[in-house]
Parts: structure tokens; C-alpha cells; sequence
């Protein structure tokens, strides 16, 4: 289990210090490393099929086998049909990644973590289970996640501090206050700001040891795992925050067109389709039965909400979603949408799973998802504009460049070769005798 990270974003302090996360795990030496790396790839190419064993084992022969697992594509997938297949007490996959996860080298457990978010899904997904030890290895594995960052923190708290706008910084002078000037009278001399008072709030309040998955604490449980995988998800490989991604969608289930409601396309698709859809040469009962479609389309009589979507769509997945498990993903999705390094895949993904949980939140009424999701939206807006904005500008200039190198290759004179000329006969000048 990786230990805490030294600040969670700004103005985010820890709880936890790197001394206690180093001496919870002692940082072995190279060739331990590598030796403990090597067993542990051994040990699961033995529990996977016949087809992914091999390319699975061929990773022991790296010189960095722990980050090789980490980055492999092939063993993801291959671990991730296991874990679908599983989730018991004696699931093979759960041990190893439960044996993984308490090993001393970092790059292990980062291995072990990446698969956080799809046990999460699939765990979540399969409640309740049918006998009670169907997913007692996804507990355990949830559990073992858990206390490790409990051990981390000390039993404190993870608070952020807001900065006071009012007090001047590095990075801003705050405005003047507007004051009558009067050329009759001096001016008094300004009056100091009153001494800033730190705003802290409780970012994740400190944790109580678990020995059990109770369902009064499973939202907490799982928020705390993914606070873990948040904290290292910048080397997390991008099928792992897709997952991710794919687990939150699924988590919010909210599968309506309210999930398009700030994307300015869709938004007039569906305004041009109500306005062309009543017809003035249509029957007065046809008339009335298209007002009240169209009506139910702009919401006016809808639920409590002031919604009204059909909700034929798939909810088998869908959970209740404290804020408590959903600040942690939300922080996941902000990374994943954001961060200039993902792919486009990922990008996308965290787009769409941010659109669904906007949705469920406005139908739920929950003003903190509501905000955060609806300004993660518009800074993806912002930032494909952006980025659209450039690419056109570019090619502009790609273009311009080519007209300007052709126009001055045509007006350029052209340099015939020189024809020889008729040679001329010497001239005779005449002689006197």
C-alpha cells in the first residue's frame, strides 16, 4: 500500500509524515527489490490461462520488473478477466493482489493499486452478494488498502487551508476599497488589514480501524481507497484511470439527457427538434398531444426536481453516493479530465463520467456534486475550445506559409539556360598598300 502523499493539492496539509510512511515500510534495497519483484510475477503468471502466463512471465526478465508489471498491458488484462471471474474468499487473483499490496517495495503495491478501481466496480456492482463469502476477497483486499492509510495518518486528520483573498500574497494584491477624495481635505492614512485568520476545513476526518466491511462504513472504506489511488495516480497506467472513469459513470447511473444540459451541441440538436416538431397545419388534438411532449421535454411538469427523463436506462450498477466516497472520485475525474498528459481516451472518459454524476446530481439535489461537477464540465469546455482554438491557428499558419512559398516561387524569374549564339566572324578593317 503506498503511503500517504506529503499534500493533496494546495494548501492541503497531511496527516500523515514521511517518517511514519517509511518506517511502515523500509525501503528494500535494489537486488531485493528486483528478487521480490521476480516471485511476485512468477507467482501470477502461475494463476493466470496458458495465453497470457507467458507474455506475464517474460516480465521477470526486465531490469525494473515491479515498474514493467505496472505498465504492462497484457497483464491488466489479463489480471482484470481474472478479478471479473472472481472475488471469493479463495480467489487466487484477490491473494495476490491482497500479498502484493503489503509488500515493502513501492512499485508493487503502485502495481497492486492500479487495479483499485475495477475491484471497487465490480464489488459494488455485485451487493448484496449471494452467500455471505462471495466477496470476502474483494473486502479484504479493500480492507488491507484501508489500514494501511490508516497506519499513515496516526489517527489525524487531513485538513486544507482556504487562503484569505482580503490579505495580499505572492500572486495577487486584493483591490482597494473606493473612498470619497476630497482636494479640501487630507487624507487620512489607510488603515492596516485586520491579521488574516486561517480557514481550515476537514478534507478527510481521521480514520478508525476497521476490521470488517460493514455497510454503514463501506462508503467511507472505499472513499479512502481511492484517496490512496489519488495520491499516486500520476504513475497509474491509463487503462486504470479509464476504469476508474467507467466505475464512476456506472456508480452515478444517471443515463438521461439531463447529463447534456451545458453541452452547447447537444442543447441545440434538442431545441431544434422541439421547435421543428409541432406542425401549425397538424389537427387541434395532435397540437395539443405534441404541446404536452414538448412540455415534458423542457421539464415544466416534471418531478420534484422539475425533471421529467425517462429512466428506461440500465441502473443495475447504480449506488448511493455519499459525499464522503464521491469528493475522493470527483478529485479522480478532475485529474483524469485535466491533467495535460492523458490520452485522449482517458480524456474522453472522464468527459462522459463527469456529465453522468452532474445528472444524478440534479435529480438527487446534492449542491456540492452539482458545483463540482458543473465546473469540471465547464473547464473541459474551456479547455477543448482551447485546444480547437490552437489547432485551427496552426493549421492557419501551416497554410498561409505554404501560399506565401508558392506565390513567391511564381513570381520569381525563371532562369532559362543560356541558347549558344551564332558566332560572330571577326571584323576585317581594310589595309592600305
Amino acid at each position: 500500500m503506498p503511503p500517504s502523499p506529503s499534500s493533496t493539492g494546495a494548501g492541503v496539509a497531511s496527516a500523515s509524515p514521511s517518517a511514519s510512511a517509511s518506517a511502515s515500510h523500509p525501503t528494500p534495497s535494489w537486488w531485493e527489490s528486483v528478487s521480490q519483484a521476480r516471485s511476485r510475477i512468477q507467482a501470477l503468471s502461475s494463476i493466470l490461462p496458458p495465453a497470457a502466463s507467458q507474455d506475464v512471465a517474460a516480465l521477470a526478465d526486465s531490469d525494473r520488473p515491479a515498474r514493467a508489471l505496472l505498465r504492462s498491458p497484457a497483464a491488466y488484462a489479463a489480471l482484470s478477466d481474472a478479478l471479473r471471474a472472481g472475488g471469493g474468499a479463495n480467489d487466487p487473483a484477490c491473494h495476490w493482489l491482497y500479498d502484493t499490496l503489503l509488500s515493502a517495495d513501492p512499485d508493487l503495491r503502485l502495481a497492486a493499486l492500479a487495479f483499485l478501481p475495477l475491484l471497487a466496480a465490480l464489488y459494488l456492482r455485485r451487493l448484496p452478494p449471494e452467500l455471505p463469502s462471495s466477496l470476502s476477497g474483494f473486502e479484504a483486499v479493500l480492507l488491507a488498502v484501508y489500514s494501511s492509510e490508516a497506519k499513515n495518518r496516526q489517527g489525524k486528520p487531513v485538513l486544507v487551508q482556504v487562503p484569505d483573498l482580503s490579505v495580499p500574497s505572492l500572486y495577487h494584491t486584493p483591490a482597494s476599497s473606493p473612498s470619497s477624495k476630497s482636494p479640501r481635505r487630507p487624507q487620512p492614512p489607510p488603515i492596516p488589514p485586520p491579521q488574516a485568520t486561517p480557514v481550515v476545513g476537514v478534507l478527510s476526518p481521521p480514520l478508525e480501524p476497521q476490521a470488517a466491511v460493514k455497510s454503514t462504513k463501506r462508503a467511507g472504506i472505499i472513499g479512502v481507497a481511492f484517496e490512496a489511488y489519488y495520491s499516486k495516480i500520476l504513475q497509474m497506467p491509463a487503462a486504470s484511470k479509464v476504469d476508474a472513469c467507467n466505475a464512476v459513470a456506472a456508480w452515478a447511473g444517471q443515463y438521461c439527457k439531463c447529463r447534456f444540459e451545458l453541452d452547447d451541441k447537444e442543447l441545440e440538436e434538442e431545441e431544434g427538434d422541439s421547435l421543428g416538431s409541432v406542425s401549425p397545419m397538424s389537427s387541434e388534438a395532435d397540437n395539443g398531444k405534441e404541446l404536452e411532449e414538448e412540455l415534458a421535454r423542457m421539464r415544466i411538469n416534471g418531478d420534484t426536481s422539475g425533471r421529467n427523463c425517462h429512466e428506461d436506462y440500465d441502473k443495475e450498477a447504480r449506488v448511493p453516493l455519499p459525499w464522503e466516497l464521491l469528493q475522493p472520485v470527483m478529485r479522480v475525474l478532475g485529474h483524469c479530465l485535466l491533467a495535460p498528459l492523458n490520452s485522449v481516451e482517458v480524456r474522453d472518459a472522464a468527459a462522459d463520467a463527469v456529465k453522468v454524476v452532474y445528472a444524478r446530481a440534479c435529480h438527487d439535489l446534492v449542491p456540492q456534486a452539482i458545483l463540482a461537477a458543473r465546473s469540471l464540465i465547464e473547464l473541459d469546455k474551456s479547455a477543448r475550445k482551447a485546444a480547437k482554438s490552437a489547432a485551427a491557428a496552426a493549421s492557419g499558419t501551416i497554410v498561409a506559409a505554404g501560399t506565401a512559398g508558392s506565390t513567391a516561387s511564381s513570381s520569381r524569374p525563371s532562369s532559362k539556360p543560356n541558347t549558344p549564339s551564332k558566332q560572330r566572324k571577326p571584323d576585317t578593317l581594310p589595309v592600305s598598300k
